[in-house]
């Protein structure tokens, strides 16, 4: 048994908070953090992934999206679960009551989860920052700056919008497929692609193919209709997908909860680990 630090305390003081073992809380943090890398690693392999960067990735089935559901939540469950249980483990005994020692576990086990959940949205936000600026080029000709976020979802139809036919006139550059990108964003508002706008875009794709008016302008209603099926897909897509994180990680809280009073009572001896065998984990404590 290795034991750091002294096995129990005395009974706190009438009306004093009983502090969280802070060190313990981070070590259950930081193995549950790891477990989770290791998930998601599996189901982006198995290819249960809740996001991919191909373009067809919103074209998956029901059953696929449903099955990425469940491994999402069972793989934070089981992040966030373990997380707190180590922290409950391997934390101080105190001599308090069995409903003061079940609630100092299952808050512990709550501040295990706001700090995986905490540390998961930063790296989060750092990567798509950083991705961001990757896929996209800062400024276009004569030091304009352009914008193709919505690359990501309507690329095949600005490809489809400036093929030339063998009849083309210039080769598009970054500034025009961002500036026709921008004007098919606007198929999905509540208004639609103004008459305007689609005039502009019609004589936009006249001058970079080579196409006639009528040939332009019907290439035009076209990538006009598919992109807002797109965008639309991509919209539902996304809601679907926060409503699956944030489901995951609320069911992620209970897990932590639920665990950190388990390994509260293994640790306390209340329990063993495995009953059946009459066996019990070494004591570690911080």
């Amino acid at each position: 048994m290795v034991d750091i630090g002294a096995d129990t305390a005395g009974p706190p003081a009438e009306g004093f908070p009983i502090s969280i073992a802070w060190s313990a809380v981070f070590a259950g943090a930081v193995c549950g953090a790891g477990l989770a890398l290791v998930l998601d690693a599996f189901g982006a392999a198995i290819g249960l992934a809740v996001s991919s960067t191909a373009p067809t990735w919103r074209d998956a089935s029901f059953a696929l999206a449903f099955l990425s559901c469940i491994y999402l939540i069972l793989s934070a469950s089981l992040s966030y679960g373990s997380g707190a249980y180590l922290a409950a483990r391997v934390g101080r005994r105190i001599s308090i009551t069995a409903e003061e020692r079940e609630s100092r576990d299952a808050t512990q086990g709550l501040v295990v989860w706001g700090i995986m959940t905490l540390a998961t949205a930063l790296m989060l936000t750092v990567g798509s920052a950083g991705l961001s600026h990757l896929s996209a080029p800062s400024t276009g000709p004569s030091g304009l700056s352009t914008s193709v976020t919505a690359e990501n979802i309507i690329a095949f139809d600005l490809d489809k919008l400036f093929r030339g036919g063998g009849r083309s006139t210039e080769t598009p550059n970054a500034y025009t497929r961002a500036e026709a990108a921008r004007i098919l964003l606007t198929t999905s508002s509540h208004r639609g692609l103004s008459s305007d706008d689609k005039t502009y875009l019609t004589r936009l794709v006249e001058r970079v193919t080579g196409l006639t008016s009528a040939e332009a302008q019907t290439r035009v209603n076209n990538v006009v209709k598919s992109a807002k099926q797109n965008i639309d897909r991509a919209r539902n897509s996304a809601v679907i997908l926060a409503f699956m994180i944030a489901t995951a990680t609320l069911l992620g809280a209970l897990a932590a909860w639920f665990a950190a009073d388990i390994g509260g009572r293994q640790r306390d001896g209340v329990e063993s680990i495995w009953p059946e065998a009459g066996w019990s984990a070494p004591s570690i404590r911080f």
